[in-house]
């Protein structure tokens, strides 16, 4: 049973972290053609996305700190892998869409 809510939490994380990701990254192509009122949207819907994963993070957290111990199998380092690197693409493309909307008020 607790080897199926990793499992879980594992697929949880990959899922929203991938959709927060792809949000962000559209938010940029948006930003880029000088569309931010939809960038600011899909950069909220990227937020909310990755909210999701790092709740699950947080649970897995809140688990292993009360003493249950998490098995660490490759599906939760490809999970882990996967939000922390779609948490790093969202906070680097809200400070690119900075950079665009300057270099647009700059036109």
């Amino acid at each position: 049973m607790e080897n199926t809510s990793n499992e879980l939490a594992a697929m949880t994380l990959i899922a929203n972290a991938g959709d927060g990701r792809s949000c962000a990254f559209l938010g940029l192509a948006k930003a880029k053609e000088g569309k931010f009122d939809e960038a600011d949207l899909l950069l909220k819907k990227s937020d909310d996305a990755i909210r999701v994963a790092h709740n699950a993070q947080t649970e897995l957290l809140v688990a292993e700190a009360s003493g249950t111990k998490q098995e660490v199998g490759l599906l939760m380092v490809h999970a882990q892998d996967h939000f922390m690197t779609s948490l790093l693409a969202n906070e680097l493309i809200k400070e690119m869409i900075v950079l665009y909307k300057h270099s647009w008020e700059q036109k």
